[in-house]
């Protein structure tokens, strides 16, 4: 897979200079969850970076609950934690991959080339006898000049005018339960996105007693077998997380698609957007 590492090569290359290690764990009801489990023990060597702080911006009328903060300080984000453009970027959290996968869009979007989800996580990489860490690394800052790929973003004007459109799909990536308007613990509307397909993210996972890894590329083909037709796919979840996932899948098996970064926390700030049920 070409967006994948697993904890035998990191745990080869672990002191490799070019390497930067980020530890994207996070809980969206526990804001402290990802600190606290970086101080207690993280992979030797990696950096943290914190998703509801410095890869998400403040919360305004619209633009969802996660919005992305700006280029720029997204470029400084990253140069501060020792990200430069020849870095090799592994990212990961307990295996689920919803933080990893958030950072590897991010640095996709912004122009890098080498950024590489950890499969497992950090459970895969101890269960092999990789070597963990409670000490804060000293950090050499890095120099990253961006390039942005605008073709992977897209905004709520261009999701509604694709709404119903027979040769686009669009991809809902919560659960079936949010998705059909059963249940919503968090946004003030429930449903979803009128037309939209729903494709849970955590559908792209294996899970073996709560062991998370990204299923195989044949699995990953069946799964999105039938997006294969439409000529564009559009992904989106609550807040712009959770599509990551998905959008990290969809690129290992050469679906060509886009991310709704604000997705349905943004597009029910709309008064006027439609919501379906069921």
């Amino acid at each position: 897979m070409n967006n994948i590492v697993n904890s035998s090569w990191l745990k080869d290359n672990l002191n490799s200079e070019k390497i930067v290690i980020v530890d994207t764990r996070f809980n969206l009801m526990d804001k402290e969850y990802g600190k606290r489990s970086y101080e207690s023990s993280h992979i030797k060597g990696a950096v943290r970076i914190d998703i509801e702080t410095q890869l998400s911006s403040e919360v305004k009328k619209h633009g969802g609950r996660h919005p992305l903060p700006s280029i720029e300080e997204l470029q400084k984000t990253f140069e501060n934690i020792g990200i430069s453009n020849d870095s090799i970027v592994v990212a990961y959290d307990e295996g689920d991959l919803s933080g990893p996968s958030r950072l590897w869009w991010i640095l996709k979007y912004l122009g890098h080339e080498k950024v590489y989800v950890l499969d497992g996580g950090i459970n895969e990489f101890i269960k092999i006898g990789g070597e963990v860490s409670n000490e804060t690394p000293v950090i050499k800052k890095g120099s990253f000049n961006v390039n942005v790929n605008k073709n992977m973003k897209v905004d709520m004007e261009y999701v509604r005018s694709c709404v119903n459109k027979e040769n686009v799909a669009i991809i809902d990536s919560r659960e079936n339960v949010r998705y059909i308007g059963e249940f919503e613990p968090v946004d003030k509307k429930c449903g979803h996105i009128p037309s939209a397909l729903n494709f849970f993210w955590m559908d792209v996972l294996d899970n073996n007693k709560g062991k998370y890894t990204l299923k195989s590329k044949s699995d990953l083909e069946k799964h999105f077998e039938e997006l294969y037709k439409f000529d564009e796919v559009i992904v989106y979840c609550g807040s712009g997380i959770t599509a990551c996932p998905n959008s990290l899948a969809l690129t290992e098996v050469g679906i060509n698609h886009k991310v709704y970064t604000g997705s349905f926390s943004d597009w029910i700030s709309y008064d006027d957007n439609k919501v379906d049920v069921k």
